[in-house]
């Protein structure tokens, strides 16, 4: 069994996990935001209890491979702080740490809607966009600890030449992304994002909840603003899929309540890649709240392994 803790902008729900996935002892408590040492008291004292377990950790952030630092904006207390080497010094205990997307394309590999496939590319659609890359069982390492973030490169970008004035009018804005870049797919595509879009095309201030319902009934501005959007968005995935050849791509967050906009991107996405697939790669993540937990309890574990 191991002590799992997700670990968000708000709370800390920290579980023990089975290795059949089962959770037991599941409780939550508030995030410490600005203050380290209340943040790693608050992990010790849910440790306690366990004091032979494991600590994985699923966090809002990423941890460098190279330095064990911490780059996690929302939490601001372990921001550049060494954090697994902190809680190891203070518990005793092994202390693995990873991305929350990571851990949650890793946990619908090994118990959700991707099991059985070697190669997911988990996606997010929520405020923002997100993703991880996980290949046989195991998340994708990568530079600086950064993997699956396809909302964040521009993909929104000036055009090579000057435009006239009517025809610059219809070019998507660049709007700048909280990364520092300009153009990000990211600026466009959450559920934030959608609402501003959504003004820029024309439409009233309405919440992405309202637009997608107005959508779906065929509003003409609703529908304008979604083309717009999975004309991006399509391409964007696309790309990652023709790069990773990902076989399956579990959607969470928010905006994938909206089974028919999932749908619909699934078929923006499959008419732009190289391979002609039978059935959808889109298809709504099964693990819900319960992904981050599971895929930190996945960590270092190899699918092959368990074959």
């Amino acid at each position: 069994m191991i002590l799992c803790a997700d670990i968000g902008g708000s709370f800390i729900d920290f579980a023990v996990v089975h290795p059949d996935g089962r959770t037991e002892h599941r409780r939550s408590v508030p995030t410490p935001l600005d203050n380290a040492p209340a943040f790693i008291g608050a992990l010790v004292a849910l440790c306690a209890p366990w004091p032979d377990m494991p600590l994985h950790i699923a966090i809002a952030g990423v941890e460098c491979p190279d330095t064990g630092i911490i780059r996690a904006a929302n939490i601001p207390c372990v921001q550049s702080l060494p954090l697994a080497a902190h809680l190891h010094r203070e518990t005793g205990r092994a202390v693995r740490i990873a991305n929350d997307a990571d851990c949650f394309a890793l946990a619908e590999a090994h118990f959700g809607i991707a099991r059985g496939h070697r190669n997911v590319f988990g996606v997010i659609l929520g405020t923002g966009i997100g993703g991880g890359f996980v290949l046989d069982g195991r998340i994708v390492p990568g530079l600086g600890g950064v993997t699956g973030e396809w909302g964040h490169a521009p993909v929104v970008i000036p055009p090579p030449a000057p435009l006239d004035q009517e025809a610059a009018e219809t070019l998507v804005p660049l709007f700048r992304c909280g990364c520092g870049i300009s153009g990000c797919l990211d600026t466009i595509a959450g559920a934030r994002a959608l609402e501003r879009l959504h003004l820029w095309a024309g439409g009233t201030p309405q919440t992405s909840r309202a637009i997608l319902e107005a959508w779906q009934t065929g509003d003409r501005q609703a529908g304008r603003t979604l083309d717009i959007w999975l004309s991006y968005m399509g391409a964007g995935l696309a790309h990652v899929i023709n790069v990773t050849g990902s076989t399956i791509v579990p959607v969470a967050g928010g905006l994938s309540n909206a089974h028919a906009l999932v749908d619909a991107l699934d078929e923006a996405v499959r008419a732009r890649i190289l391979t002609t697939t039978s059935g959808p790669l889109l298809k709504r993540a099964a693990l819900g709240a319960d992904a981050g937990l599971l895929g930190a309890a996945c960590l270092g574990l190899d699918i092959r392994a368990q074959e």
